[in-house]
C-alpha cells in the first residue's frame, strides 16, 4: 500500500511503486482514501504509474500489477475503469461499502476484463457489534455474488478486526465451490510486517494477498529494504525456514525483525 495513503503527486507515487517493484513486491495499491485529488489526478497517476510498471517488468522478467482506487459515483468509477484498462492498466480498486451492491452489480457487468479488488472501508459500522447488523460472512458472500474479485478479510494477527475462527470461516467460503461461481481470492491488509508472515500463512494458508503499507515504508532503511525484507519473509515461510534463521545473512529482514518486535 502506497504510503504516505495521500499527499504524493503522481510522479512521486510513481517513483515509490518502482522502488518497491523493483524490491520484490508483486502488487501495489491505492489507499482506500486516495481517488482523483488536486495534488494527484487520478489520470496522471495511472499513466505515471503504468509507465514505470512497464519498465520494471522488463528488468525484473516478472509481472506486475498495480491496484487503481476508482471509487466513485458509478458512472465515474466506470469511466476511470476504462481509463486503467486504456493505460493497460489490469486490476482496480473499488470501496464496496459506500459504492453499494446494485452499483458493484451495474460495474461488474460492463465486462471489462479487470480485476475488481474489493476493499470493505467501513463495513465494521454493522460487522463489529454482536447484537445487531449482519456479520461479515455474510457481506462476503453479497460480494461474491456480486462478482468481486479479491477481497479484504483481515488478518487475525494483524491490527484489523476480526477473530482467526471468522476470518478462516470467511476465506475458506470465498475459495470454496459455490454455484458456479469463480473463487474470490482474500486479502490480508492492516497492520502487517515483515515479522508476522510465518503466522499469518499457518493460519490462513497460502492463497492470499497479503498487503503491507508501514510494514514496508516504515522499514529503518526506507522503502527498498522494506520491501526486500517482506519479499526475504516470503521466501524464509515458504522453505518453512524460521525468520531469524534466515535473517541471518540478510540485514534487511534482520533489521525489520529487530525493529517489529511482537
Amino acid at each position: 500500500i502506497i504510503k504516505p495513503k495521500v499527499g504524493l503527486s503522481p510522479q512521486k507515487t510513481a517513483e515509490v511503486a518502482y522502488k518497491v517493484w523493483k524490491n520484490g513486491v508483486d502488487l501495489i495499491k491505492d489507499d482506500e482514501t486516495l481517488t482523483d485529488m488536486k495534488f494527484c489526478k487520478f489520470e496522471k497517476r495511472v499513466k505515471e504509474v503504468i509507465k514505470v510498471r512497464k519498465k520494471v517488468e522488463k528488468e525484473t522478467g516478472t509481472r506486475k500489477v498495480f491496484v487503481f482506487n476508482v471509487t466513485a459515483p458509478i458512472d465515474e468509477a466506470i469511466k476511470r475503469a476504462k481509463l486503467v484498462k486504456r493505460y493497460g492498466g489490469r486490476c482496480v480498486m473499488v470501496d464496496v461499502v459506500t459504492t453499494g451492491f446494485s452499483a458493484l452489480d451495474y460495474f461488474r457487468r460492463q465486462n471489462l476484463g479487470l480485476i475488481i479488488h474489493g476493499h470493505r472501508a467501513g463495513h465494521s459500522a454493522f460487522t463489529r457489534n454482536k447484537d445487531y447488523g449482519i456479520s461479515m460472512l455474510v457481506l462476503a458472500k453479497l460480494l461474491r455474488l456480486v462478482g468481486i474479485d479479491q477481497l479484504h478479510t483481515g488478518t487475525v494477527v494483524g491490527k484489523m478486526e476480526g477473530k482467526k475462527e471468522d476470518v478462516e470461516k470467511i476465506n475458506e467460503f470465498l475459495k470454496g465451490k459455490f454455484g458456479k461461481l469463480k473463487p474470490v481470492l482474500p486479502i490480508a491488509s492492516g497492520g502487517m510486517h515483515p515479522g508476522l508472515v510465518p503466522k499469518l500463512v499457518q493460519i490462513l494458508g497460502k492463497d492470499l494477498i497479503i498487503n503491507f503499507g508501514g510494514g514496508i515504508h516504515g522499514h529503518p532503511k526506507g522503502s527498498e529494504a522494506g520491501a526486500q525484507a517482506v519479499y526475504q519473509a516470503i521466501e524464509a515461510t515458504m522453505k518453512n525456514i524460521p525468520l531469524k534463521e534466515y535473517a541471518k545473512n540478510r540485514n534487511e529482514l534482520k533489521e525489520a525483525l529487530d525493529y517489529w518486535r511482537d
